[in-house]
């Protein structure tokens, strides 16, 4: 059974792990980091859920010494508020695999309602590989762009990506290097509602491409990066010569909203061979139904490598169905994106 220690200083988020997911998981609680250490140094566990704001030390301070000194699968438990999310982003650059919402009020009624989301977030942290960070990232310059943004235009290619667990640094390796005239590009992140706005303002700044939150309506135009809203799926339909984006609550599709199924399929059906889907790490098989569309409507497909997964989960059942044309490295897929757009 995977063990799965609650870092928290609210006695109702505690319990509400333990009382909801016990059966499913070995659930042990801290109320603050100092109280955790102690506890992992007599019991290992496989992830540990993490909370940001704490008494004696905060969760950011705490994560940054788990990943220095014994390196752990950490799931950060956070607020969708403007400042929490903010700081979760900051956590999933310096090593969290995932985040967990948890909202103001009602988190007992939210977990759940939430828990088969969360046991699947906790199973895919448990698979996660993770790495010693000596230190923390610092580099937050602000990317300064030096060309005018261009004007809407058909785009001859367009690129659809989809990523879950360990996908956050993923996309931002391939968008940093991203020229500013670059083919337009579409993502799903498995990521709750509140942290895609902080996502794609974080990615915005250290690119040279325009990233966004997707809106109802908006253009596929080159130099521009859309992120699917947390809690939205996303798809994108032809208008004309061109592409806009449209967004949908709906039903949860392959156990995920926004889910890359959905906008793999859209994106085969409406882009064809002018499509370059790239499918990156992540638990489960989201994504592998919609790759096969589009390897069917002769779409480019390309799957990162085990290798640099930090959960080979999602490439690798894609690959398995024989869909996938091109397996990579992460560290190659950005330049293969731009030989191919």
């Amino acid at each position: 059974m995977t063990n799965v220690l609650v870092v928290d200083d609210s006695a109702v988020v505690r319990q509400s792990f333990s009382q909801l997911l016990g059966r499913q998981f070995s659930i042990e609680t801290a109320a603050d980091p100092l109280i955790a250490e102690q506890k992992i140094r007599r019991n290992r566990p496989d992830v540990v859920v993490l909370d940001l704001q704490m008494p004696r030390m905060d969760g950011l301070t705490f994560l940054r010494r788990i990943m220095s000194d014994d390196p752990l699968p950490v799931v950060i438990c956070s607020s969708g508020a403007a400042h929490g999310s903010e700081t979760a982003m900051r956590a999933l650059h310096e090593g969290a695999v995932d985040i967990i919402l948890k909202p103001q009020l009602g988190v007992q009624e939210f977990l759940r309602e939430s828990a088969v989301v969360v046991a699947d977030t906790l199973r895919a942290a448990a698979q996660a590989r993770v790495v010693r960070r000596f230190a923390p990232v610092t580099n937050d310059a602000t990317v300064i762009r030096t060309t005018i943004p261009m004007r809407p235009q058909a785009a001859q290619r367009i690129i659809a990506a989809g990523a879950s667990t360990g996908g956050t640094e993923a996309l931002r390796e391939i968008i940093e290097t991203l020229p500013e005239d670059a083919a337009p590009m579409v993502v799903v992140q498995h990521m709750p509602a509140g942290f895609t706005t902080a996502f794609a303002r974080r990615l915005d700044s250290l690119a040279r491409v325009s990233v966004k939150e997707a809106e109802a309506g908006d253009e596929l135009i080159r130099g521009r990066v859309l992120i699917a809203p947390g809690d939205r799926h996303m798809m994108v339909l032809r208008q004309g010569s061109g592409y806009r984006v449209q967004l949908a609550a709906g039903p949860l599709v392959s156990r995920h909203r926004p889910s890359v199924d959905v906008l793999f399929r859209s994106v085969a059906q409406n882009a064809g061979d002018h499509a370059i889907g790239v499918l990156l790490t992540g638990m489960g098989g989201d994504g592998a139904d919609g790759m096969s569309e589009l390897h069917e409507a002769r779409s480019r497909t390309i799957a990162q490598d085990e290798a640099t997964c930090v959960v080979f989960g999602m490439p690798k059942e894609a690959i398995a169905r024989g869909v996938v044309d091109e397996i990579l490295p992460l560290g190659s897929i950005a330049a293969r994106i731009r030989e191919l757009s």
